[in-house]
């Protein structure tokens, strides 16, 4: 996944070049709370493109202890479902406010926003950020992404935290809105370019570490340097959350981010080992804090939970790549980097193994562009909805599947539905007459109803078949290495370990984390 740490890496690699850039919070700033509590502190480190395969894999060869370790001790669940489309800044947003799109209101690392006429992208690649404009990508990823774009109404796991006054910290994620005021310091050299404006206020939990502009171990300036992705690696995670534990600061919640895996899949493909063993190096490091990892899991509940996975690329780009500005060529498609004008009749908004497309001109009607993007086999399936129904179409076929929230079937998930159509289009099957069975996309009729009406516009999802993913002009590529976004299974199953406490989530899905940690925090 091009993830939410690259919005930051990018910026910082290629503008700011420095770690001057800090936020108010001192590393001395936060209290802990004596609020009587007798539960244990919670962690959960949250690894980008952790799955299950390549994780039993290195077990066996003894590449991953501390993970073996917690699973003796706990219990490893299989099979967590993730949020759609599974990019991070999606994931991340369910899995803090515990409900989809269509509620939490992030669609994707890049979307359009039909209000202001633009394409919202938090770091796709560098490519995109230069065209779009650096200064509106920091402003997206670093401020309107929690103040604004996650939906207000619907509360996050820090906020709920505070409201039970209890505390929280969050390390290197992106979406991290909270109660606790946070004042941007931006250098010099930034206002005079009006990157961000000066005495930005920024709201999150009461530790909030974010790499070099904002971290709260002293040792962390030897980790957050430009070669170093500036503090958005594993190591700088580990140390702020070390510091947290030997400080006795840790919170009632933390979640630390961990991001080094992803990229190397996404370059060496979904089996490749040495992420898993890299990871595990730096869980060891934090359990070494105690004086026995025994004692570690004595004093804190430990959650480990790989946030999406990754499916394997192609190796040939003619045939891995499907290049929606191809496939579409008798449209007028809006390049970025450009003002958009009322000759464009489409804007791209590529999530690599899944797209949106909007039709910004109403003389081109859906069906039109229906009818050239079944043409290419390599899409596993196109939706789109309307007033009353969300329709989903197979290419290559004539096949078709309406549902929409209802009475008539109801799924593992307590979730009712209607249906009318071929079920194989969402490979469903029904059985006792009303009773869903998910295939190829698990809960797949609730998170494409999530992205399907997690923003306003007249649009289309296309989802791309294993080993395939979408490129427009300026997108990131994933040839012979790894890549997600879609609703399929490949991408959206991961594993979860819990060491610490018999509870676990009433579903195997990240949606349903929220309720669960609250449970646990209590």
């Amino acid at each position: 996944m091009v993830k939410r740490s690259l919005l930051i890496i990018s910026i910082l690699l290629i503008i700011f070049a420095t770690y001057v850039f800090g936020f108010a919070t001192s590393p001395n700033a936060f209290e802990k709370n004596s609020n009587g509590s007798s539960s244990k502190p919670v962690v959960l480190l949250l690894v980008d493109s952790l799955m299950e395969k390549p994780l039993q894999q290195a077990i066996r060869k003894g590449k991953a202890p501390a993970m073996e370790f917690l699973i003796e001790k706990g219990q490893l669940q299989s099979g967590v479902i993730t949020s759609y489309p599974t990019m991070s800044v999606t994931i991340d947003s369910t899995l803090l406010t515990g409900t989809y799109p269509n509620e939490h209101e992030v669609p994707g690392l890049v979307w359009f926003d039909e209000d202001e006429n633009r394409l919202i992208n938090y770091g796709s690649g560098k490519g995109e950020i230069f065209r779009i404009g650096v200064n509106q990508v920091v402003e997206d990823g670093l401020i309107n992404l929690n103040q604004n774009h996650l939906n207000g109404a619907t509360q996050t796991l820090y906020e709920e935290l505070s409201n039970n006054e209890k505390d929280s910290a969050s390390i290197n994620g992106l979406v991290f809105r909270g109660k606790h005021e946070h004042v941007l310091q931006i250098p010099q050299f930034a206002q005079i370019f009006n990157m961000i404006p000066k005495n930005t206020i920024v709201t999150g939990p009461p530790v909030l570490s974010l790499g070099a502009v904002s971290y709260h171990n002293p040792e962390n300036r030897l980790n957050n340097n430009v070669w170093q992705a500036m503090g958005f690696n594993d190591k700088f995670s580990a140390k702020e959350l070390e510091h947290l534990i030997k400080s006795d600061q840790l919170p009632d919640f933390t979640l630390a981010y961990f991001s080094d895996m992803d990229q190397a899949l996404h370059e060496k493909g979904p089996m490749d080992l040495e992420g898993i063993a890299k990871f595990d190096e730096q869980l060891q490091s934090i359990l070494n804090v105690y004086d026995s990892w025994d004692e570690a899991i004595e004093k804190v509940t430990w959650l480990v939970y790989g946030d999406s996975a990754q499916s394997k690329i192609k190796d040939e780009k003619q045939d891995a790549l499907i290049k929606l500005r191809d496939l579409l060529k008798k449209f007028d498609i809006w390049e970025i980097g450009s003002p958009i004008v009322k000759n464009d009749q489409i804007v791209l908004a590529v999530n690599e193994r899944m797209a949106y497309i909007y039709l910004k001109d109403q003389q081109v009607s859906i069906e039109d562009v229906v009818t050239e993007l079944k043409k290419d086999e390599r899409i596993s399936f196109i939706a789109w909805k309307n007033e009353r129904k969300n329709h989903v179409i197979a290419p290559g076929s004539d096949k078709t599947l309406t549902f929409a929230p209802g009475s008539n079937f109801i799924d593992d998930y307590e979730q009712s539905w209607e249906l009318d159509g071929d079920f194989s289009v969402m490979d469903l099957k029904v059985k006792d007459g009303r009773k869903i069975y998910y295939g190829d996309y698990p809960d797949g009729l609730a998170r494409l109803y999530g992205a399907l009406h997690s923003h306003e516009g007249r649009f289309i999802i296309v989802d791309a078949r294993p080993g395939y993913e979408f490129v427009d002009s300026h997108t990131p590529t994933h040839i012979g290495g790894g890549g997600h976004g879609s609703l399929h299974k490949a991408d959206s199953v991961t594993p979860l370990i819990i060491t610490g406490t018999s509870k676990a989530p009433q579903f195997d899905r990240v949606i349903d984390f929220k309720e669960w940690i609250l449970s646990i925090t209590k």
